[in-house]
């Protein structure tokens, strides 16, 4: 699901390392001044909970619960307690959960330097057609790992650059950029044998690279699951605004849907539309739950929350106050953050994970809302920083 960092030059990342992120400003409040807590059915967060907290066995006490740098939501023995009373919770006790929470965290306000309201869009696990061999209408590859594709941690070569990946080939004895997605519609990657199925819709296929994840319904009528396993390191760009501003698709129309069945009916221009986003996604074999997530734990429709790793840590706790996809209405529910996406840049960014198929399609496609969001810190956590500020 969401994706790998955007490609860099590493001769770049060399030179000049990037400017540090703008920082994210918390402060405390009261459970009380959280819009919609006392409705919000809590219990249906605990199992995304849970299973975030599963993460923290084998890991040491004194290791930071994020991160590299992001240093706000305290260690690994901070998160300790809270998860042990997490994991004790009856299954579906909304007012046990309720207890449980509010006397194990702290709710902290969101704000960036120059906002206090971001943008929450959505996504959702794709379903499409596919076979284990290619024939008749299967004629679109979906590709597992590539031999040749090269995962590069900057952080083994320069300290400062810690937590900094590039993907990219080499070539010449030279690391270069990996292989565009019209290089690799165009073979690219023939002979590699990295074809784990082929699918019966290219525009079905696209949709599945910009979600990370989907189900795959086989021919005999069974079905598997396939989740991110890697980029082409490319950055991700989104082929709505090109169709808005060339005037093909009306704003008001540029949903996931609308440009889908655009797409559908224009397939002569649409390959063409659909390279412009050279981002290109490798997949992997799902068993069991899922959709997996960024902090490799599966998801959870209407709970699970893709964020920018570099200001809110994969399983915190994040409660939203925002609306329902294409309305006013209030949607304020308790989400965890366990997962990210290439598009989700900044502290005041969320996508709000739907779940599967064309309902969740549906609610992810028009979801572009305004959005508040506060972070549960674990008690300990706050009290240090109050002491400290």
């Amino acid at each position: 699901m969401a994706a790998a960092a955007a490609v860099l030059l590493l001769s770049a990342c060399e030179r000049k390392p990037p400017p540090p992120p703008a920082p994210l400003a918390l402060s405390p409040v009261a459970f009380t001044d959280l819009p919609g807590w006392a409705e919000d059915d809590v219990a249906a967060a605990v199992p995304a909970l849970r299973r975030s907290c599963a993460r923290l066995e084998g890991r040491p006490d004194d290791q930071a619960f994020g991160a590299p740098g992001v240093d706000v939501v305290g260690t690994v023995a901070d998160w300790r307690g809270p998860c042990a009373a997490l994991m004790a919770l009856p299954d579906g006790d909304t007012a046990a959960a309720r207890r449980i929470i509010e006397a194990h965290f702290v709710p902290m306000r969101m704000r960036a330097p120059d906002a206090e309201t971001g943008l929450v869009t959505g996504y959702y696990e794709a379903e499409i057609n596919g076979a284990l061999f290619p024939g008749g209408p299967y004629r679109w590859p979906i590709y597992g790992l590539p031999r040749d594709l090269v995962i590069a941690d900057l952080g083994r070569f320069a300290p400062d650059l810690s937590g900094r990946r590039i993907v990219g080939r080499v070539e010449g004895g030279r690391l270069v950029p990996y292989h565009e997605r019209g290089a690799i519609e165009a073979g690219a990657l023939d002979g590699q044998n990295a074809e784990m199925l082929w699918a019966d819709d290219p525009v079905d296929v696209f949709f599945l690279h910009v979600q990370g994840s989907g189900k795959v319904r086989l021919p005999d009528g069974s079905q598997r699951r396939i989740g991110f396993a890697a980029s082409n390191g490319r950055d991700f760009t989104a082929i709505g605004r090109a169709l808005i501003a060339e005037g093909k698709v009306p704003r008001d129309q540029a949903s996931m849907q609308g440009i889908r069945d655009w797409l559908r009916r224009h397939p002569d221009e649409a390959a063409a539309i659909m390279r412009r986003n050279a981002r290109y996604i490798f997949f992997r074999w799902i068993d069991g739950d899922g959709p997996i997530g960024a902090q490799g734990v599966a998801l959870t429709a209407g709970r699970s929350l893709a964020v920018d790793p570099h200001f809110v840590p994969y399983g915190a706790p994040v409660f939203l106050d925002t609306t329902w996809p294409g309305t006013d209405r209030p949607l304020r529910r308790l989400m965890v953050a366990q997962d990210t996406g290439a598009a989700i840049k900044g502290p005041l960014r969320a996508d709000f994970f739907w779940g599967s198929g064309e309902t969740a399609l549906e609610q992810a496609g028009r979801m572009k809302q305004a959005g508040r969001f506060y972070m549960l810190l674990p008690a300990a956590v706050a009290a240090r920083r109050a002491a400290t500020s």
